[in-house]
Protein backbone atom coordinates (compact mmCIF):
# COMPACT_ATOMS: atom_id res chain seq x y z
CA UNK A 1 0.00 0.00 0.00
CA UNK A 2 1.32 2.95 -0.91
CA UNK A 3 1.14 6.18 1.97
CA UNK A 4 0.11 9.66 1.40
CA UNK A 5 4.07 10.49 2.22
CA UNK A 6 5.16 8.31 -0.64
CA UNK A 7 2.74 10.10 -3.41
CA UNK A 8 3.30 13.78 -1.46
CA UNK A 9 7.11 13.34 -1.85
CA UNK A 10 7.74 12.01 -5.35
CA UNK A 11 4.66 14.08 -6.52
CA UNK A 12 5.31 16.93 -9.29
CA UNK A 13 2.14 19.01 -10.88
CA UNK A 14 3.84 18.76 -14.42
CA UNK A 15 5.02 15.37 -14.38
CA UNK A 16 2.46 12.41 -15.51
CA UNK A 17 1.16 11.03 -12.41
CA UNK A 18 -1.08 7.97 -12.11
CA UNK A 19 -2.69 7.23 -8.70
CA UNK A 20 -2.17 3.81 -6.81
CA UNK A 21 -4.80 1.40 -6.36
CA UNK A 22 -5.47 1.54 -2.85
CA UNK A 23 -6.35 5.40 -2.97
CA UNK A 24 -9.37 4.92 -6.02
CA UNK A 25 -12.90 5.35 -5.24
CA UNK A 26 -14.19 2.96 -8.01
CA UNK A 27 -12.51 4.29 -11.32
CA UNK A 28 -11.62 7.72 -9.99
CA UNK A 29 -9.26 9.07 -7.35
CA UNK A 30 -10.38 9.49 -3.86
CA UNK A 31 -11.71 13.09 -3.66
CA UNK A 32 -9.67 14.23 -0.83
CA UNK A 33 -6.45 12.78 -2.19
CA UNK A 34 -7.48 14.86 -5.71
CA UNK A 35 -7.92 17.98 -3.06
CA UNK A 36 -4.54 17.01 -1.15
CA UNK A 37 -2.29 16.85 -4.53
CA UNK A 38 -4.26 20.74 -6.27
CA UNK A 39 -3.21 21.91 -2.79
CA UNK A 40 0.37 20.05 -2.79
CA UNK A 41 0.60 21.78 -6.74
CA UNK A 42 0.21 25.32 -5.44
CA UNK A 43 2.88 24.73 -2.68
CA UNK A 44 5.27 23.48 -4.86
CA UNK A 45 4.56 25.70 -7.98
CA UNK A 46 3.99 29.16 -6.49
CA UNK A 47 6.72 32.00 -6.87
CA UNK A 48 6.86 32.80 -2.94
CA UNK A 49 5.63 31.89 -0.10
CA UNK A 50 2.06 31.91 0.49
CA UNK A 51 -0.42 32.65 3.64
CA UNK A 52 -2.31 29.61 5.12
CA UNK A 53 -5.35 28.54 3.26
CA UNK A 54 -8.37 29.90 4.21
CA UNK A 55 -11.14 28.46 1.89
CA UNK A 56 -11.09 26.42 -1.19
CA UNK A 57 -13.96 25.14 -3.73
CA UNK A 58 -13.21 22.03 -5.80
CA UNK A 59 -14.93 20.96 -8.60
CA UNK A 60 -15.61 17.17 -9.59
CA UNK A 61 -15.98 17.68 -13.29
CA UNK A 62 -14.59 14.02 -14.28
CA UNK A 63 -13.10 10.88 -13.34
CA UNK A 64 -9.38 11.36 -11.72
CA UNK A 65 -7.90 8.48 -13.27
CA UNK A 66 -4.85 8.11 -15.20
CA UNK A 67 -2.01 10.46 -16.76
CA UNK A 68 -2.79 13.45 -14.45
CA UNK A 69 -1.15 16.71 -14.13
CA UNK A 70 -1.66 19.76 -12.50
CA UNK A 71 -1.83 23.42 -13.62
CA UNK A 72 -1.88 26.68 -11.59
CA UNK A 73 -2.42 29.98 -11.77
CA UNK A 74 -2.67 33.14 -9.80
CA UNK A 75 -5.26 34.94 -10.62
CA UNK A 76 -4.49 37.49 -7.42
CA UNK A 77 -2.00 38.51 -5.17
CA UNK A 78 -2.79 41.31 -2.65
CA UNK A 79 -1.69 42.79 0.63
CA UNK A 80 -3.28 40.16 2.88
CA UNK A 81 -4.98 37.47 0.32
CA UNK A 82 -3.98 35.34 -2.87
CA UNK A 83 -6.15 33.58 -4.80
CA UNK A 84 -5.06 30.47 -7.21
CA UNK A 85 -7.13 28.14 -9.45
CA UNK A 86 -5.72 24.68 -10.39
CA UNK A 87 -7.22 22.63 -13.15
CA UNK A 88 -6.17 19.33 -12.59
CA UNK A 89 -6.57 16.58 -15.89
CA UNK A 90 -6.70 13.21 -16.53
CA UNK A 91 -5.79 11.85 -20.26
CA UNK A 92 -5.82 14.97 -21.29
CA UNK A 93 -9.43 16.37 -20.28
CA UNK A 94 -10.40 18.16 -17.20
CA UNK A 95 -11.11 16.50 -13.95
CA UNK A 96 -11.14 18.96 -11.34
CA UNK A 97 -11.22 22.34 -11.22
CA UNK A 98 -10.30 24.31 -8.04
CA UNK A 99 -10.15 27.88 -6.44
CA UNK A 100 -7.76 28.39 -3.13
CA UNK A 101 -8.08 31.56 -1.22
CA UNK A 102 -4.98 32.23 1.47
CA UNK A 103 -4.99 34.95 3.65
CA UNK A 104 -2.93 36.39 6.44
CA UNK A 105 -4.70 36.88 9.80
CA UNK A 106 -5.66 39.92 11.66
CA UNK A 107 -7.34 41.66 14.71
CA UNK A 108 -10.69 41.34 14.38
CA UNK A 109 -13.11 42.21 17.46
CA UNK A 110 -15.50 39.94 16.29
CA UNK A 111 -15.02 36.13 17.17
CA UNK A 112 -17.84 33.54 18.33
CA UNK A 113 -17.96 29.85 17.66
CA UNK A 114 -21.18 28.33 17.39
CA UNK A 115 -20.56 24.48 16.20
CA UNK A 116 -20.86 22.39 18.81
CA UNK A 117 -18.47 19.34 18.90
CA UNK A 118 -20.07 15.90 19.83
CA UNK A 119 -19.81 14.22 23.17
CA UNK A 120 -17.87 11.30 22.78
CA UNK A 121 -15.28 9.09 24.26
CA UNK A 122 -11.35 8.68 23.13
CA UNK A 123 -10.85 6.71 20.29
CA UNK A 124 -9.38 3.24 21.95
CA UNK A 125 -13.08 3.24 23.18
CA UNK A 126 -14.50 2.47 20.03
CA UNK A 127 -14.07 -0.07 17.69
CA UNK A 128 -14.36 -0.60 13.57
CA UNK A 129 -17.78 -2.80 12.87
CA UNK A 130 -17.81 -1.52 9.43
CA UNK A 131 -18.44 -4.53 6.75
CA UNK A 132 -15.28 -3.50 4.32
CA UNK A 133 -16.85 -5.74 1.22
CA UNK A 134 -18.57 -2.28 0.09
CA UNK A 135 -15.97 0.31 0.83
CA UNK A 136 -14.32 1.97 -1.80
CA UNK A 137 -10.02 0.80 -1.38
CA UNK A 138 -9.11 4.55 -0.28
CA UNK A 139 -10.64 3.57 2.90
CA UNK A 140 -8.03 1.38 3.97
CA UNK A 141 -5.26 4.02 3.68
CA UNK A 142 -7.65 5.28 7.39
CA UNK A 143 -7.82 3.68 10.76
CA UNK A 144 -11.82 4.86 11.29
CA UNK A 145 -13.55 4.59 14.66
CA UNK A 146 -17.32 5.25 14.05
CA UNK A 147 -18.72 6.70 17.78
CA UNK A 148 -22.41 7.17 17.22
CA UNK A 149 -23.67 3.50 16.72
CA UNK A 150 -24.16 4.37 12.85
CA UNK A 151 -22.71 3.62 10.27
CA UNK A 152 -23.12 3.53 6.23
CA UNK A 153 -25.37 1.33 4.78
CA UNK A 154 -27.36 0.73 8.29
CA UNK A 155 -31.07 1.49 7.42
CA UNK A 156 -30.46 4.63 10.15
CA UNK A 157 -33.35 7.05 10.48
CA UNK A 158 -30.62 9.98 11.34
CA UNK A 159 -28.47 10.65 8.36
CA UNK A 160 -25.33 11.38 10.26
CA UNK A 161 -22.09 10.20 10.64
CA UNK A 162 -19.62 10.62 13.46
CA UNK A 163 -16.28 9.14 13.68
CA UNK A 164 -12.37 9.49 14.91
CA UNK A 165 -9.96 8.93 12.02
CA UNK A 166 -6.51 8.98 11.33
CA UNK A 167 -4.35 8.49 8.70
CA UNK A 168 -1.41 5.55 8.29
CA UNK A 169 1.92 6.41 7.96
CA UNK A 170 2.16 10.28 7.56
CA UNK A 171 4.86 12.09 7.70
CA UNK A 172 6.37 15.37 6.87
CA UNK A 173 3.44 16.95 5.05
CA UNK A 174 1.65 20.44 5.12
CA UNK A 175 -0.90 19.86 7.74
CA UNK A 176 -3.26 21.53 5.90
CA UNK A 177 -2.54 19.16 2.82
CA UNK A 178 -3.21 15.70 5.66
CA UNK A 179 -6.26 17.90 6.38
CA UNK A 180 -7.99 17.70 3.01
CA UNK A 181 -6.56 14.38 2.89
CA UNK A 182 -8.42 13.27 5.68
CA UNK A 183 -11.42 15.66 5.25
CA UNK A 184 -13.61 13.99 2.78
CA UNK A 185 -12.84 10.34 3.54
CA UNK A 186 -16.02 9.46 5.74
CA UNK A 187 -18.48 7.94 3.42
CA UNK A 188 -21.47 10.58 2.35
CA UNK A 189 -24.11 11.02 5.34
CA UNK A 190 -26.93 9.62 3.36
CA UNK A 191 -25.89 6.29 3.35
CA UNK A 192 -26.50 5.89 6.70
CA UNK A 193 -29.59 5.63 5.71
CA UNK A 194 -29.09 3.32 3.00
CA UNK A 195 -30.92 -0.45 2.82
CA UNK A 196 -28.42 -1.54 0.66
CA UNK A 197 -25.03 -0.27 -1.38
CA UNK A 198 -25.94 1.86 -3.68
CA UNK A 199 -23.72 4.34 -6.02
CA UNK A 200 -22.80 7.84 -5.08
CA UNK A 201 -20.58 10.59 -6.71
CA UNK A 202 -19.31 13.51 -5.00
CA UNK A 203 -19.86 16.68 -7.31
CA UNK A 204 -18.35 19.78 -5.24
CA UNK A 205 -16.80 20.70 -1.94
CA UNK A 206 -16.34 23.90 -0.10
CA UNK A 207 -13.86 23.95 2.82
CA UNK A 208 -12.93 26.51 5.33
CA UNK A 209 -9.86 26.00 7.46
CA UNK A 210 -10.59 27.59 11.18
CA UNK A 211 -7.92 26.91 13.43
CA UNK A 212 -4.38 25.23 12.61
CA UNK A 213 -2.79 22.31 13.37
CA UNK A 214 0.30 20.59 13.80
CA UNK A 215 -0.43 16.81 14.79
CA UNK A 216 -1.19 15.64 11.37
CA UNK A 217 -0.32 12.17 12.72
CA UNK A 218 -2.89 12.35 15.27
CA UNK A 219 -6.66 11.42 15.44
CA UNK A 220 -9.14 13.80 14.43
CA UNK A 221 -12.81 13.74 14.99
CA UNK A 222 -15.01 14.24 11.89
CA UNK A 223 -18.57 14.36 11.66
CA UNK A 224 -21.11 14.38 8.57
CA UNK A 225 -24.66 15.54 8.56
CA UNK A 226 -27.00 15.21 5.45
CA UNK A 227 -29.67 18.48 5.42
CA UNK A 228 -31.68 17.53 2.88
CA UNK A 229 -31.44 14.82 0.04
CA UNK A 230 -34.05 14.82 -2.93
CA UNK A 231 -34.18 14.37 -6.91
CA UNK A 232 -30.99 12.22 -6.29
CA UNK A 233 -28.75 14.90 -4.11
CA UNK A 234 -28.27 14.87 -0.56
CA UNK A 235 -26.60 18.29 0.38
CA UNK A 236 -23.83 18.12 3.82
CA UNK A 237 -22.10 19.64 5.66
CA UNK A 238 -19.09 18.42 7.64
CA UNK A 239 -16.48 19.68 10.71
CA UNK A 240 -13.21 18.48 11.80
CA UNK A 241 -12.07 18.64 15.04
CA UNK A 242 -8.79 17.95 17.05
CA UNK A 243 -7.85 15.88 19.92
CA UNK A 244 -8.28 18.46 22.00
CA UNK A 245 -11.65 19.82 20.72
CA UNK A 246 -10.50 22.83 18.47
CA UNK A 247 -12.49 23.11 15.48
CA UNK A 248 -10.09 22.40 12.42
CA UNK A 249 -11.99 22.76 9.16
CA UNK A 250 -15.45 23.27 8.10
CA UNK A 251 -17.22 22.01 4.96
CA UNK A 252 -20.24 21.35 2.40
CA UNK A 253 -20.77 18.67 -0.14
CA UNK A 254 -23.03 18.33 -2.49
CA UNK A 255 -23.32 14.58 -3.53
CA UNK A 256 -25.07 12.53 -6.21
CA UNK A 257 -27.01 9.44 -5.06
CA UNK A 258 -28.49 6.42 -6.83
CA UNK A 259 -30.52 5.18 -4.51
Amino acid sequence: MTTLTEIIRNFSPTELYSTPSSWLQGRTTYGGLSAALSLQAVLKLAPSELPPLRTAQFSFVGPVANDITFDTQVLRQGKSATSVAVDCYSAGQIALRSTLFFGHGRQSNVCHELTARPQVSTPDDYGQPLDDTFLPSFFGNFDVRFTNGVTPVSSAETPELIAWVKLKDVVGIDPQVVLLAIGDCLPPAAMACFTSPAPISSMNWTVDFINSTKNIGGWFLLRSRSLNASHGYSHQVMEIWDEDGNLIMLSTQTVAIFA
